[in-house]
């Protein structure tokens, strides 16, 4: 373990102890509302709430009461006026979202009047919060652990009800658990391995050996299936993303304006239109969908055109699927398709022949090719909800089951899962072989810490900065 790294158990975290500032930050939308909300965390939120907070009962008691919401006026220093009605709470460190002391101010939402309250909060010794900066402090106050901050992050972003569904079982704490189980069955296991190393007379027997491989066996089908169900949690939180691609006038912008429901690009009858992909999110049936419209492929054009053409091709191959597109009025489609499909790789491919408007005999053309065709007429609209209807399948095909809970959608984590899978077959290696017992049980540590990683228990401030960062500021 490098030095940089800090141990943490998240049942032994104070709440923030070492935190000395006070920090604010609007918590609601930027923009005009009927209320506004602005967040006080840190040991003068109290002082600076008595400062400036006037009760509009005066006769009613002056103490604050934790979890008391009062109606009363802001009031800025130097000032008698108030400067806007708000409703005040203040709550107590260890019982709070971030952990410490915290106040929340509820004000009309104007743009001004939050800018002129939030100024003077700044001026009274708060500083402006960081981007993620009250959930970090929920973190390192041990109220939530990494894992469950990443989900507020995810609940935040998430844009269709799977994603959603998602991030509210990481939330809810199902995803933590089944990894500290994870990592507490591990902990066992090196535990006895240790144990050998440090009583030699008290060698493993063969029949322990088997029973320690099967729990080792156990753990590590455990960590696959669970890194394995990041490709489902990558499409439930980034979107399944669709490469429209083609010839040249195969109708793909016209399919992509279809999907959209709105004129989004250029069509022509001129070849070449497309220059440079196009990019659009959709909801399909509640899940989010990203649908790219990219230049036509073929062997000439001009050098912009031949730029876009490269940037079709790294498109596609990034995509979970290619609605790769023929013209069936074009008469020899069939041998253009067999040539085309050859250099489109591994990525599934789903074959939509447009124009069945133009060509009476569709229907025993398509016959003539081995693989299935969506047939659509993207003047008309004809087939566009079978090919709608066929990706909504296709989608949810790709989709792991949310009721589990314990669906990976971070990067990182599917990283240290894997890593911990790799030290794990390493130490199982050695244990079967019954030599270099002292490396083994390293091995199984090092997986230990990489379950770590992803809850919490261990972290650096690179890590933190990383998560943190790309949470929105007042969260």
């Amino acid at each position: 373990m490098t030095r940089e790294k800090k141990v943490v158990s998240s049942q032994k975290k104070a709440a923030s102890p070492q935190f000395d500032d006070t920090i604010a930050a609007i918590i609601t939308p930027p923009g005009e509302g009927g209320v506004a909300a602005i967040r006080l965390a840190g040991r003068l939120c109290l002082s600076i709430l008595k400062t400036h907070f006037k009760p509009a009962v005066i006769k009613s008691s002056k103490k604050i009461v934790p979890f008391m919401m009062r109606y009363g006026h802001f009031i800025r220093r130097g000032e008698t006026k108030a400067t806007d009605e708000i409703m005040a709470v203040y709550m107590p460190a260890g019982r709070s979202y971030t952990g410490c002391d915290q106040v929340e101010l509820y004000c009309h939402g104007g743009p001004q009047v939050v800018k002129l309250i939030l100024d003077e909060l700044l001026a009274s010794g708060a500083r402006a919060a960081e981007p993620g900066e009250f959930t970090k402090l929920a973190f390192l106050s041990g109220r939530i652990d990494l894992s469950h901050a990443e989900a507020v992050a995810e609940i935040i972003a998430a844009n269709t009800e799977s994603s959603y569904e998602a991030a509210r079982e990481h939330l809810v704490g199902h995803y933590s658990e089944y990894v500290e189980k994870l990592r507490d069955d591990l902990v066992g296991i090196v535990a006895e391995v240790e144990a050998s190393i440090d009583f030699p007379e008290e060698e493993i027997e063969s029949a322990e050996r088997a029973s320690l491989l099967f729990s080792i066996d156990e753990i590590r089908s455990s960590l696959v299936t669970l890194s394995d169900s990041y490709r489902g949690g990558r499409i439930i939180k980034e979107g399944f993303r669709i490469a429209i691609a083609g010839r040249p006038n195969a109708g793909k912008s016209s399919l992509f304006n279809l999907l959209l429901r709105q004129q989004r690009a250029i069509v022509a009858t001129t070849a070449g239109t497309t220059r440079d992909y196009l990019s659009e999110w959709i909801d399909l049936e509640g899940y989010a969908v990203n649908i790219v419209d990219t230049a036509g492929l073929r062997g000439k054009g001009g050098a912009i055109e031949k730029a876009g053409q490269e940037s079709a091709q790294r498109i596609i191959s990034k995509s979970d699927l290619i609605l790769w597109m023929i013209d069936l009025a074009e008469a020899n489609w069939s041998k253009q398709l067999t040539s085309d499909l050859k250099m489109l790789g591994s990525t599934p491919i789903m074959v939509t022949g447009n124009k069945i408007d133009m060509c009476d005999n569709h229907h025993l053309q398509v016959k003539s090719y081995d693989g299935e065709i969506i047939c659509v007429s993207c003047k008309t609209g004809k087939g566009i909800k079978d090919l709608k209807r066929t990706l909504v399948a296709l989608v949810s095909e790709n989709l792991p089951d949310l009721t589990s809970g314990v669906v990976v959608t971070s990067a990182r984590h599917k990283s240290k899962l894997t890593s911990a899978t790799r030290h794990i077959l390493t130490a199982r290696k050695k244990i079967a072989d019954s030599v270099e017992l002292e490396l083994a049980a390293f091995d199984l540590r090092q997986a230990v810490a990489d379950l770590d990683e992803i809850t919490g228990r261990i972290y650096t401030e690179e890590i933190l900065g990383r998560i943190f960062s790309k949470f929105c500021v007042g969260k």
